[in-house]
């Protein structure tokens, strides 16, 4: 269960980001910031990870550390609430930033393991 709130919370945080991004241009820009913002956000997401992370497929395109790891997921997560925040819906951003530390709550054992591998 925690992995599809995790999975839930990626998406939105996504969503967040590239809603924030679109507010911050007019008409086609507005688009193309949005794309842009979503697919830098996931590119990160998908490539900077720690080789055989279980909660990944394992594969790690881009090794990195586990804080740094935790540092990127944290930025993208908590980004995608600032984000809901910055376009003036504050209710999901709490909401969002609430569900993240209750997924990071239930992700003690991951968190040590990332933090160990420094």
């Amino acid at each position: 269960m925690n992995l599809l709130l995790r999975f839930c919370l990626e998406l939105a945080a996504l969503a967040g980001i590239g809603l924030a991004a679109f507010q911050a241009g007019e008409g086609m820009i507005g688009y193309a910031y949005a794309i842009a913002a979503v697919l830098l956000a996931a590119i990160v997401w998908g490539v900077f990870n720690v080789p055989d992370d279980p909660s990944r497929s394992g594969k790690a395109p881009v090794r990195v550390s586990g804080p740094v790891r935790l540092a990127i997921e944290l930025t993208i997560l908590l980004g995608g609430s600032l984000s809901f925040h910055l376009a003036g819906h504050a209710w999901i951003a709490l909401s969002h930033a609430a569900l993240i530390a209750l997924h990071y709550a239930l992700s003690a054992e991951r968190l040590r393991g990332l933090l160990k591998q420094g």
